[in-house]
């Protein structure tokens, strides 16, 4: 078996804001595989800042990785625990060897185009006119369930963008869902929550920063509306770790991004704690192109989640490569009529 690696940046339609700056680019890598003249391909979707294997040695172990590959998916797995992205990359990877078709993963009814996925329709942060034209095009396109990225421009306009929606519509209507990426002071966290309560909010994401553990435990027993871990899972490997995590905080939900928390097998860890805790999760993309968003969509479809998950992202990009993947009225389909770029592998 050979094995190689490439970086790939994908480069935003428009720059996309959140609490942490705002993107242009977003840097990814894909691993290859060959073997008796077949090819899979796998997505390690690092993001800087934010990942946990966002280290200066990230490509030296790819390299590691590619010279290795003759270990196999189970122990190179089992060898990256600090590098969740790779280890989502080589899943990905070893899985797409073997399949019939390198893109088509896990077969379903998902990827007979027969059933879909209902996602959230993901608002950037920006100028609150920029904001209201994206939350005007998610609802003429069908969402139901719109998610907006707050913390950024001033909390007032938020609010004001916030209580316009909702005098259109009711949260029968429209599910909101917000984002702060931990932008809010640990003195004013519970104050702002009171303040967003009045516009019937499904949930907030990471109202303040991750490893205040006591703070958001505090702030889950008291919060008005639910609470969702997502920054707060970054870093934790162990089963061990990840069950302490939830014991202390006991959120009301946590977010999965595979390539942020090893791959389907570490993501799998993560569903199984929250069931056993009664924790409501749902699961998104990292930003990945529509290679890795393509394998997330797959076996999130199997998992039998009932509430909207975070798969929209596709269209983000200038230079993502064509695929099955579309979203028709806040639906993710498979469309097996729209072919993959066959010049990629």
């Amino acid at each position: 078996m050979l094995a190689n690696y490439h970086k790939y940046m994908l480069e935003f339609k428009r720059p996309s804001g959140t609490s942490r700056g705002v993107m242009t680019e977003k840097e990814t890598w894909f691993i290859v595989l060959e073997e008796n003249g077949k090819k899979g391909i796998g997505e390690c979707g690092i993001l800087r800042g934010l990942s946990a294997d966002d280290r200066p040695d990230y490509e030296e172990k790819l390299k590691w990785v590619c010279e290795n590959i003759h270990l196999g998916a189970q122990k190179l797995w089992e060898a990256l625990p600090e590098f969740p992205s790779i280890q989502f990359g080589i899943e990905m990877a070893f899985l797409s060897l073997k399949s019939e078709n390198p893109y088509l993963l896990f077969p379903s009814d998902f990827t007979n185009n027969s059933k879909s996925i209902t996602i959230n329709g993901l608002v950037w942060m920006g100028e609150a006119s920029f904001m209201k034209e994206q939350i005007e095009e998610k609802l003429a396109h069908g969402f139901n369930c719109i998610k907006l990225k707050i913390g950024a421009i001033d909390f007032q306009k938020e609010l004001e963008l916030l209580q316009s929606i909702r005098s259109h519509f009711s949260a029968e209507q429209i599910e909101i869902r917000v984002d702060a990426n931990g932008a809010f002071g640990l003195d004013e966290a519970l104050d702002k929550l009171n303040q967003l309560n009045q516009f019937q909010l499904h949930s907030i994401e990471q109202p303040i920063k991750k490893g205040y553990i006591k703070e958001m435990s505090d702030l889950c027993k008291v919060t008005p509306f639910p609470i969702a871990l997502d920054e707060e899972l970054i870093g934790i490997f162990s089963a061990d770790e990840k069950e302490k995590l939830l014991q202390k905080i006991k959120p009301q939900y946590i977010i999965l991004k595979p390539s942020f928390i090893g791959g389907f097998r570490g993501t799998h860890e993560w569903i199984t704690l929250a069931n056993q805790y009664n924790i409501g999760w749902w699961i998104t993309s990292a930003l990945e192109s529509n290679i890795g968003l393509n394998a997330i969509a797959q076996w999130t479809f199997l998992q039998n989640a009932k509430i909207p998950q975070g798969l929209g992202t596709g269209a983000l990009y200038t230079n993502n490569f064509d695929c099955p993947l579309e979203v028709l009225d806040g639906q993710l389909w498979y469309n097996k009529s729209k072919k993959w770029e066959s010049s990629f592998l």
